[in-house]
């Protein structure tokens, strides 16, 4: 399957080494206006090549859209959207077409399909998402537009080290403006995404596994603001099993959190409930929100809080046990080309994607954004 969505669907295309990668987008309503611009600005987030713990490889990465664009606005046509491949090293994993890499798809691929395309993963590249994140740049497009929704992702752990920011120790930050613009303003201005105090201490952990020929995994946090009430749908669809199925979606992720997640198991009932009250003007409050803005599988005002546990980047410098399917022996395998220490900071442009992507389709579903014209 390489589309994802109901309603608003996103199929994605190419390899790693191929010509091009991009996505085809439909179900997108007419009338949103919308520019290369757009997709630009997100594609720019997730380029390799931007600081010293991401793949040296240098793509501009530039967007061309092909169709779904008339005068500035979508015509509810299909839009298509391309990014060619300009920085293409296929030789650098001729060596290693016969011995799949331990961590990668590289195996399963070949047994199911047979027909594989080694060259830098081909189709389970990190690189195919490039199409998710020209998806989601429409998706947050779309939610931003009609109902002012704000998708908001950042690294809370990178390895052992845990970071002293996430959405439950600082909630207020996100119930104002000037300090949310300051909070996206620090993420994006370090290398690992991070806007915790000691982020410095997780920089220094990559660059021991660097050293090492090693790689790190990480947390990251996804948070969405101003999802109306009553997106999802309460026994299947729910949002959280929507939300977890996109997510999981991605190569890297092995594991999604909703709220407070696996903290839950150790709570009391008293502990985890989220107190209800009436404000001055008669408003529907939650004193907490550790259910993370998602009751029986529908949203419920408060800010939608995700997390998800990213694998270490399977491509390492050190020596592996393998197979060669060639010749049916053990062996070893070290790989060479560029890679990147850690895919945290680069996962999420992509984790927000698919998160704007499922909420765009579930709102298109349920009523609160016409499917045909804005």
């Amino acid at each position: 399957m390489n589309t994802y969505g109901d309603m608003f669907r996103v199929t994605v295309f190419g390899e790693s080494h191929g010509k091009a990668v991009g996505a085809v987008v439909d179900g997108c309503p007419a009338n949103l206006p919308l520019s290369e611009e757009d997709i630009q600005k997100e594609l720019d987030r997730r380029k390799p090549g931007q600081s010293i713990f991401s793949t040296p490889r240098k793509e501009e990465d530039k967007v061309e859209i092909l169709s779904g664009i008339f005068e500035g606005k979508t015509t509810g046509a299909p839009i298509c959207s391309v990014v060619y491949n300009k920085n293409m090293r296929p030789k650098d994993y001729s060596a290693i077409k016969d011995t799949p890499r331990p961590g990668h798809a590289d195996l399963t691929y070949k047994l199911k399909y047979k027909n594989y395309d080694y060259r830098g993963g081909g189709r389970a590249s990190g690189r195919v998402t490039i199409g998710h994140v020209i998806g989601g740049a429409i998706a947050k497009k779309l939610l931003s537009y009609t109902h002012n929704i704000k998708i908001i992702g950042y690294t809370i752990k990178i390895g052992k080290i845990e970071g002293d920011f996430n959405y439950y120790n600082n909630p207020e930050i996100f119930e104002n403006e000037k300090s949310l613009e300051s909070l996206v303003e620090s993420i994006e201005s370090n290398p690992l995404r991070c806007p915790s105090m000691n982020e410095k201490e997780m920089e220094e952990y990559v660059l021991k596994a660097m050293e090492n020929k090693d790689s790190v995994g990480g947390v990251v946090e996804i948070v969405a603001l101003n999802v109306p009430v009553g997106v999802g749908n309460p026994i299947f669809n729910k949002l959280n099993a929507e939300l977890a199925r996109g997510l999981m979606s991605i190569n890297a992720v092995k594991g999604v959190e909703v709220g407070v997640g696996f903290k839950a198991a150790e709570m009391y009932g008293s502990e985890m409930n989220d107190a209800l009250y009436f404000d001055d003007d008669k408003n529907i409050k939650f004193e907490t929100n550790n259910c993370g803005g998602i009751l029986g599988g529908i949203s419920c005002v408060t800010p939608i809080v995700l997390r998800i546990a990213v694998k270490p980047t399977p491509s390492i410098g050190k020596k592996q046990k393998t197979i060669n399917l060639k010749t049916f022996e053990n062996t070893e395998i070290e790989i060479k080309g560029r890679h990147d220490p850690v895919i945290v900071p680069r996962i999420i442009p992509v984790a927000e994607a698919m998160v704007a992507i499922t909420l765009a389709d579930l709102m298109i579903k349920g009523g609160f954004i016409h499917p045909c014209s804005l």
